[in-house]
């Protein structure tokens, strides 16, 4: 009886033991694009929305409905993190400096943003490493389809899902999330 006791106990312990080395999303520390340590364990308590961006996309736009959120939103209870990428088309060239003009410039970003990143391939960063796959977010699997994919993290760190690129920042399914916890995931 002990020895089946014992084995039962070293089978719920081989099963726990990945789970309980999963990173979780407040053990994250980024570069901001200034190059300063951006620790998510500072946004606890906070909702928020990982979005990878670029600056030569059809997307791009959606940079002002970002700020007006922020603006309305943002602060104590509501972040937006921006992670320019270039992996579609190359339409995000440039490098943070570049990247950091354009978004302060011509939309009047003030939410934080990111050193530049990839968000997939096998130089993903481990970020969204732990956004796409399930087996490290519990959650879900998913791929980053193209620029402005946001991801909704609540506000205890898990996962929520995450909006396809051509939902807009300031659309109904954003609003609701924002400010009544309301989502469905849009397969």
């Amino acid at each position: 009886m002990k020895k089946h006791i014992l084995t039962a106990v070293a089978l719920i312990l081989v099963g726990i033991a990945p789970l309980m080395a999963q990173k979780s999303f407040y053990d994250f520390t980024v570069q901001t694009i200034d190059g300063q340590q951006f620790k998510f364990s500072d946004l606890k308590g906070k909702k928020v929305m990982i979005v990878n961006t670029a600056s030569r996309c059809g997307f791009t736009p959606q940079y002002a409905d970002l700020e007006l959120l922020n603006t309305a939103y943002g602060g104590d209870k509501f972040v937006i993190i921006a992670f320019p990428e270039n992996n579609f088309l190359n339409q995000e060239p440039g490098t943070n400096e570049e990247i950091k003009t354009f978004c302060t410039s011509k939309y009047n970003v003030t939410f934080p943003l990111m050193a530049k990143i990839s968000v997939k391939g096998a130089d993903m960063h481990p970020l969204y490493q732990w956004l796409t796959q399930k087996s490290k977010n519990g959650v879900l699997d998913s791929e980053v389809q193209w620029n402005f994919q946001k991801y909704l993290i609540d506000e205890n760190g898990n996962l929520v899902g995450y909006l396809k690129p051509s939902v807009k920042p300031l659309s109904d399914p954003v609003i609701l999330w924002v400010t009544k916890n309301q989502f469905t995931q849009d397969k």
